[in-house]
């Protein structure tokens, strides 16, 4: 996956926090705020999920269409 840099304007607070967890647990700054985005946004149990199942992008697509049309037959 390729990285971006950006910036970010964060209270001070927090970057401290980030700070002590990434050298705590011998991460990066970013590696530390990366993963608690994806955690935060459910980005990390979508790709859990998607690992999982091991479905192929045709087969997901499928079974996201043949939802989509249970859903619609159930409305009035």
């Amino acid at each position: 996956m390729a990285k971006v840099r950006t910036t970010l304007t964060v209270d001070e607070d927090v970057l401290r926090a980030v700070k002590v967890h990434a050298a705590r647990s011998g991460k990066g700054d970013s590696e530390v705020i990366e993963e608690a985005l994806r955690r935060d946004l459910g980005l990390d149990l979508l790709e859990r999920l998607w690992d999982r199942n091991r479905l192929t992008e045709p087969d997901a697509l499928a079974l996201a269409v043949e939802a989509q049309h249970a859903t619609r037959h159930r409305q009035p």
